[in-house]
Order: C-alpha cells, then structure tokens, then sequence
C-alpha cells in the first residue's frame, strides 16, 4: 500500500505525475481566454453591446453571429464595446486573482495544503458550474466564474510547486516542468472550440469540467500533505492517508508504523528532520539575511531571516518589479489578443478562428517550454562546489541567466506584438508561450533559492498582490486604446516594450551579488594563507 514500507518512492512518483496531470488539465485554463471569446460571441453573449445594421456597407466591420437556428443570422457592426466586455472580464479575473494572492499565500503558509486545495476545489467546481448555466441574457456571470476559475488555478499550481522538494537535485527542474504544464493548459478551451465547432454545447463540456473536481479532492487527501513537504526532506518521511487508515501527525509528518520491523519512531523522525532544518538554515545563512533584531549566540544555531527583512531586501524589491512589469504585459496581451487579431484580419472571422487556434496549439506546447529553465537552473547540480560556496549560493548564481533569458524573451515578445504585421504574430504566440513558462518556473524556484521555506507561501502571495496594483493600469490602458487611439494599441505597445527593460535590473543585481560573495570568498581564502604564513614564520623565529 502506499505510504507503507516501501511505497515512499511509489507515492512520490504518482504525486509528481498526477501534478503534472493536475497543472496540464485544470491550472491555467482560464488562459485559454482567446479560444473562449470566439465561442461567447458565437453565442451571441454582450452582444447587446453591438450596434446593430441590416445595411452594413464595409464588410470589415460586420460580424455575422450564428443563431439557434439555421438561418438565425444576425448582422452586427461595430462591436468594440462587445471586445471591451470581453477583455474587462479577463482585467477583472486576473487582477482578482492577484490581489487575493497575498491572503491567500498567508491561508497556505498557516492552515497548509489542504486548506488551500479544499478552497482552491470549490472555487474551481464553482466557476465551472456558473458558466455551465450561463447564457447570453446572464452574459454578467462571466466575472465571476473567471475569477474564481483563474484564481483557483494559480493556487492549485502554488500548492504543486512544493512538491519539487520530493526530488532534491531535480528541483528547480520539476517546477519548472509544472511551469510548463500550466500554461500548456490553457489548450483545454481549444478542445472546448473544437467541441463546440463539431456540435457539442460548451455548457456541456462546462459541466463534465465540473465533474473532474473529484480529481482534485482525491489528490488533497492521498497525494499531498496536510501542510507542507519540508525541505531538506527528512528520513523516511511520509504524507497523505497511510496504512491501517491512520492520519496525519503533526506537521503532516510521520514514520513508520511504530513498533517492529525495525520502523523508526516518530520522536526519531522528528528530531532528523529538525537537525536537517537547521544545516540547511545555517548553509543558507549568508544569503538570507539574518534577522538584526535578535542575534544569535554560538550555543544557537543562527535564525532565519524574519519575513519583515525578506520583504525590505534589493532581492525582493528586483524581483517585485521583475514580476510586475511582464506579468502586466502577459495578461494585457490576452486581454486583447481577440481584438487585434479581428483588427489585423479586417474582421475576417475565419481568419481569425484560424489564428485563435494557432495561438491554442502554441499555448499547448507551453509545456515542452518549462523544462528548458529547470534544466538551465539545475544545470550545477551534481558538480562539485567552488571553495566555501554553499549550495544555495550555487543555486543563486545558476539562476541569474534563467532571470536574463526571460527578460530577454519578454523584450523579444512585446516587439513583435507591436508590429501590425498578421503573420508576425505567429512568432509573437511562439515568445508569448516561452516567456509565460519560464517567467512562472523562474519566479516561484528564485523565491525557493533566495528565502527561508517558511515566508514562501506569504512572499509569493505578496508579489502577486502588489502586481495587482500595477495591473489596476489594465483599465485606463484599456479605454485608452478604444476611445482615443481608435482601437490601435501601438503606440501602447511601443511603451510597454521600453519599460521591459526594466526588467533587466534583476538578473544584472542577482549576478553583481554572487560576483560580490565570491569576492569576499577569495579575499577570506587569501587571508587565511597570509595569516597561516605569517604563523608559520613567528614559530620559526621563537625557535630559534
């Protein structure tokens, strides 16, 4: 059985393979905007936000919409307050979901994994079913079956992250992975298209969705712990439902069964697990800030550093910004793909299904694009450290190129999205794909390698509810771009393109520091000779 004897291994293999499952299938759907729209408008919902025409003499800017009906046509011009609902839905969703996050980290660091996931279910299982009985006269449903559809998928990949911890020299590789999975997911509303194309109601589709939330209930209760997988993993640890129907302990931990077979006891788990905790505080020290306030004694093993200094640090205010900005540029762009995929096309909807579906498959292929930055950050796994580095310095130095590459992509994207050239945008959904997985792998194994485990849940969350500020912008930007540059967001894109050099800073301050400690190694190394030396020289003398 699992969890018994020897099914740690076996247990750690489903839980990595049915998260990646669980990312690919359910975490980011609610990316698959695009292929969503062209359904919503099919159906005829905001449509009462078009002008309607039965006299339309420009045949780029009429949009016929099928009816129930064979024959049930209606022509519609002038639809851009139909595209400006569609894009305020996905504003609103994401930037819901980003001010929940901060609340949200702090559930998960608190009240653990099962808190979360039962919480992240229900908000899954309810914007399926509102959607599932919407229609174009509730169209207003939209706002908040995505919210809690892109809100819960971020919190479903939050609490799979951890489990990169099972795998130590793959970890950074395994999120990553995740990365990938989740924006891979986002294909899930293609197939939902493709349904609906072929004669499937999406409500349908909606509802078996729906169904598949006893997925995620199964995985909560006999594939994730109850709060947290540590890190380092101690000996024989062990989480989920074990044998003989016993429970979590403490912690979410436990050994084996007490008693015979040579089983280790839970006092002797415990006590490995906390000498593990503290190496690896005091190998991480150095980079971690230590808490000023209370100053350790040589009888203490050094403290953590408080979540107040996490927060106050060039490291998070870099990385805050690093997020910020290409986050803002990746929900702009599917808050308006869908417009400017009709304006590039002239309003040709076959044009643009077949765009759309080019940008699904793309997104689909998001999970390729993960293990790339894992590989890239775990590339220094298994080679010997330099003298007097530590492993988490190893870790920081490894990811400064992962942080460079993906500013450089953010750049490389938002320029061709700026280009009004249609066929260009193939390359522009290409960059939009790659950037996506790494910017998600890179920031959640940064926050992993740079800060104590314990603040993760809360620094994360309070990176993305800040972001959340910065995507306030989404609304004058938005009015911007429909009221006074006539639905041409080019001049837009140009600005957003500038201010991803911003992003730069990060990866530039990140190598700078790990240039600095090796430095301070060198010098401390140096010195050590030169005072060994001159030891050597004085016992000379004196006996002579």
């Amino acid at each position: 059985m699992l969890g018994c004897g020897g099914g740690a291994k076996l247990r750690h293999s489903l839980t990595v393979a049915s998260g990646f499952v669980e990312n690919l299938c359910f975490s980011g759907i609610a990316y698959g905007w695009a292929s969503l729209v062209f359904i919503l408008k099919n159906d005829g919902y905001f449509s009462d936000l078009c002008d309607i025409t039965a006299n339309a003499t420009d045949p780029g800017d009429i949009i016929t919409l099928t009816g129930e009906h064979p024959g049930d046509n209606i022509i519609q011009s002038d639809c851009s307050g139909q595209d400006e609902q569609f894009s305020l839905v996905f504003t609103v969703a994401s930037f819901s979901m980003n001010f929940l996050r901060f609340p949200l980290g702090f559930l998960f660091d608190r009240f653990g994994t099962m808190a979360t996931r039962l919480l992240a279910t229900c908000l899954y299982t309810t914007g399926t079913l509102l959607i599932t009985v919407s229609s174009p006269e509730q169209s207003a449903l939209l706002f908040p079956a995505i919210s809690c559809l892109i809100t819960s998928g971020m919190l479903f990949y939050t609490t799979n992250a951890q489990v990169g911890n099972l795998f130590d020299s793959h970890r950074s590789t395994v999120i990553s992975v995740y990365a990938g999975a989740f924006d891979s997911s986002a294909a899930v509303f293609l197939i939902v298209k493709f349904l609906y194309e072929r004669g499937v109601s999406f409500h349908s589709s909606f509802l078996v969705l729906s169904v598949c939330s006893v997925i995620h209930v199964f995985r909560t209760f006999f594939l994730m712990p109850k709060t947290h997988i540590p890190y380092p993993l101690p000996d024989r640890y062990a989480y989920g439902v074990s044998c003989g129907g016993r429970r979590w302990k403490r912690g979410g931990e436990r050994g084996e069964k007490e008693g015979g077979g040579g089983g280790e006891r839970k006092g002797d788990v415990n006590a490995k697990y906390q000498k593990n905790a503290v190496l690896q505080k005091a190998e991480s020290a150095p980079l971690q800030l230590q808490d000023k306030a209370v100053p350790s004694r040589p009888d203490q093993p050094e403290r953590v550093a408080s979540f107040r200094s996490c927060v106050l640090s060039w490291f998070f205010l870099w990385h805050l910004v690093w997020v910020a900005v290409m986050q803002f540029c990746h929900f702009l762009f599917i808050a308006t793909v869908n417009p400017m995929l009709n304006r590039l096309a002239n309003r040709d909807q076959t044009l643009v299904s077949q765009y759309t579906n080019a940008f699904a498959f793309t997104q689909l292929c998001g999970v390729l694009c993960g293990p790339w930055n894992g590989l890239i950050m775990d590339r220094h796994k298994g080679k010997p450290l330099a003298p007097g580095e530590t492993k988490q310095e190893a870790d920081l130095r490894s990811s400064s190129l992962s942080l460079f590459l993906t500013s450089l992509q953010c750049l490389l994207f938002y320029v061709c999205f700026s280009s009004p050239l249609l066929p260009l945008q193939y390359l522009t959904f290409i960059l939009q794909v790659l950037n996506s997985a790494f910017i998600y792998g890179g920031h959640q194994a940064f926050l992993t390698i740079a800060f104590p485990g314990c603040h993760f849940g809360k620094l994360s969350g309070l990176i993305t509810s800040l972001s959340a500020v910065v995507l306030l912008l989404q609304f004058p930007v938005l009015h911007l771009i429909r009221e006074f540059l006539h639905g041409d967001p080019v001049y837009v894109n140009v600005g957003l393109t500038l201010l991803t050099l911003l992003t730069f800073i990060h990866p530039l301050h990140v190598h700078l520091h790990c240039h600095s400690l090796a430095n301070q190694r060198r010098a401390r190394a140096k010195q050590e000779v030169t005072n060994s030396g001159s030891k050597v020289t004085w016992n000379r003398l004196v006996g002579m």
